[in-house]
């Protein structure tokens, strides 16, 4: 997929609200992910770890090297929710276990299972929520995507296709995200006017 456009097109216009969108193309998600592991491998297990769960980036942001060091897919990974401070399990797919491993066998602590998962290469502490964000909005640059992306994008698109991939019903979206509104989980994961009508087309009584 070639690069294109600038930086401008990742960000909203002057004056309007910074809405981020979920990457809804699957061939923009694998390019970035062929990228991804080609370059840096602590940015490929966050990128995959955040599309393939329902945690937050501060959530993401927060794992220990101990907390995972362990886990193979099947495991559970339990992390302390950053708004309500509850715990919430996710279920670790194969892809999110082969990248945590992949990460780990390089990782420059990776003896320490007291050092952050994903280690800022500038301070040496944990990568920030605001790094992250710059991030994300470079890795859909590069996937030549226009549109407002930044670290709630990650999760959003993990949403995104559980529903309209996988037919997840909204109620266990709300749940994983632990929104209160079935109008709220429907806001966050991007739906389209395009998407509501063709509700009306695609199928005949």
């Amino acid at each position: 997929m070639p690069r294109g456009g600038t930086q401008a097109q990742n960000h909203p216009k002057p004056g309007s609200s910074i809405k981020v969108e979920p990457i809804r193309n699957p061939k923009a998600i694998a390019h970035i992910k062929n990228c991804l592991h080609q370059k840096n491998l602590r940015d490929f297990c966050l990128f995959t770890l955040g599309i393939n769960t329902a945690y937050r980036a501060s959530e993401l942001l927060s794992l220990t090297v101990g907390q995972v060091a362990h886990l193979q897919a099947g495991d559970i990974l339990d992390i302390k929710q950053s708004k309500t401070k509850k715990y919430r399990a996710a279920t670790l797919n194969g892809v999110s276990a082969q990248a945590i491993q992949a990460w780990l066998n390089i990782h420059p602590e990776s003896h320490d299972f007291q050092a952050p998962l994903f280690l800022s290469q500038r301070s040496g502490h944990a990568l920030g929520v605001s790094a992250l964000n710059r991030l994300v909005k470079a890795w859909c640059i590069e996937a030549d995507l226009s549109g407002n992306f930044g670290s709630h994008t990650l999760r959003k698109t993990w949403g995104y296709h559980q529903r309209t991939r996988n037919n997840v019903a909204i109620p266990l979206l709300m749940s994983a995200y632990g929104h209160t509104t079935q109008e709220q989980t429907l806001e966050y994961i991007g739906i389209q006017e395009h998407e509501l009508s063709d509700l009306y087309i695609t199928m005949e009584l």
